[in-house]
């Protein structure tokens, strides 16, 4: 799928008030994201761009380039500002870039939910929402930049997932509001379960224009590092640390050696060869977290207020989920990462025999939370030296034969990714909002098949019958 030179310049010709953008490296600048965290995605998606990008402000721009879109068949890859790793906002087959970043305005926050356009930034949100008694109820390590649509069409959660589980718990996103991609394009309001199918689709089965999320009161976070020389003695701490009912905490994260060696900044507070565990704790909590590590035999090395975090602008979010492999890449060009779900019935003991079996080859780096059923679990994002692709799939079955869900990062089709089991509704989403298959074409597989399907059965049907 092409789309010719004349058509592309009708776009600039009708719409000529729209802040469009041709000029070649910022048109490559927005056809990336974070894929090169993945040398196998770096490779398959190398060269891979758009033809011309637009930046909307309003929903009416939105709807006119759509519009027009829609009218030729040209594709269509949504962006916010790119900070996936699956090169879910690279075009595989051209047409436009539709940059939501300058759609962006913070709506309102009413009794624990508020509401935003999907181009806002998380840290914008917060900074709206934070005065008026309420913060997000998880943030990515990519807040600063991350928009609120594109968490929402390519994350998972982030930190804040160890009180309310991951976004797609019920009860996390409330509402999209989201608009067809037709010659006349419909604006519908979604609730609920039925929002939640546009959920980490890549942008495949609808624009989504606005959010409405559920909060929580605002707390201010106290950050600290806690030290251990011996693995367990550090994953039990962090186990314990997740669980404690009593203790109020945003962020558990374990991270074993040597993976702290590559922290440089924070290298007056890790001991060379350490196991880490960063944690973000209520300040009622501190005290219990520090009689937690010292029956564990940890140090607590790092601490540092809310208003010491603002003050800095520096915070310990940004060594904890993706963020630690953008750490680790900085020291060691050589590294990518996996993502594992452990079972939560037996998750330390998961853990406990990976690390063993794999310790030197693949770094343990866990991320504590809740699942999406409420359950107490960790989610792995462990660091891999990188040799080949064979043996990076092969350490992946390793885990999986250990009763570990993999979801794979160095894969740009939703199917192979997260969402291993496709919910058929997620195709008839598509199909109401995206007719032409002309959202980001390439990334969903299940509609793939459903046209190759309807394909051969006109061409069966208008084949003669034999005699």
């Amino acid at each position: 799928m092409s789309t010719s030179t004349d058509t592309i310049q009708q776009l600039t010709t009708r719409l000529p008030e729209l802040d469009w953008i041709t000029e070649p490296l910022r048109l490559a600048r927005l056809s990336q994201d974070f894929a090169w965290f993945s040398p196998v995605l770096k490779q398959a998606l190398a060269g891979k761009r758009g033809e011309i990008a637009v930046r909307p402000r309003t929903e009416d721009e939105i709807r006119q380039v759509v519009a027009i879109c829609a009218e030729h068949a040209i594709p269509i890859t949504v962006r916010g500002t790119g900070t996936g790793n699956y090169g879910q906002c690279v075009p595989l087959h051209g047409g436009v870039i539709l940059d939501m970043s300058a759609y962006n305005a913070f709506g309102w926050v009413r009794a624990g939910v508020g509401r935003a356009q999907a181009g806002i930034r998380l840290s914008e949100f917060d900074a709206h929402a934070k005065p008026l008694g309420h913060e997000l109820r998880w943030l990515p390590s990519t807040f600063r930049s991350a928009t609120l649509g594109g968490l929402f069409g390519g994350g998972f959660g982030g930190v804040g997932s160890i009180n309310h589980g991951p976004l797609a718990a019920p009860g996390n996103v409330l509402g999209v509001r989201a608009m067809s991609v037709e010659p006349n394009p419909q604006v519908v309001e979604l609730r609920g379960a039925e929002a939640m199918l546009m959920h980490h689709t890549y942008g495949t089965n609808g624009i989504v224009l606005e959010l409405e999320v559920a909060l929580t009161p605002t707390v201010d976070w106290t950050e600290c590092i806690v030290v251990f020389e011996h693995f367990d003695a550090a994953l039990n701490f962090a186990s314990r640390m997740a669980t404690a009912p009593g203790l109020e905490k945003k962020e558990v994260c374990f991270l074993g050696a040597p993976i702290p060696d590559h922290f440089t900044a924070l290298a007056e507070h890790l001991p060379t060869g350490c196991h880490a565990v960063m944690v973000l704790v209520a300040p009622h909590s501190e005290d219990g977290l520090h009689a937690l590590a010292a029956q564990h035999g940890g140090t607590v090395s790092y601490r540092k207020t809310a208003d010491e975090v603002a003050a800095s602008n520096k915070t310990l979010i940004e060594y904890t989920w993706n963020h630690t492999t953008l750490a680790a890449l900085k020291t060691d060009k050589n590294l990518t990462y996996i993502q594992s779900g452990f079972d939560p019935s037996r998750h330390l003991a998961q853990v406990r025999a990976l690390e063993a079996e794999l310790a030197g080859e693949v770094m343990m780096h866990l991320e504590f939370l809740r699942t999406k059923e409420g359950a107490h679990n960790c989610s792995g994002l462990q660091l891999v030296r990188y040799t080949t692709e064979a043996r990076l799939n092969e350490i992946m079955q390793i885990y999986r034969n250990h009763g570990v869900q993999i979801n794979n990062p160095h894969v740009y089709i939703v199917e192979d990714g997260k969402q291993n089991n496709l919910d058929p509704e997620v195709v008839r989403i598509k199909e109401r909002f995206d007719p032409q298959g002309l959202l980001n074409p390439g990334k969903l597989r299940s509609w793939g098949e459903r046209e190759s399907r309807a394909t051969s059965s006109v061409t069966s049907a208008s084949q003669p019958a034999s005699a």
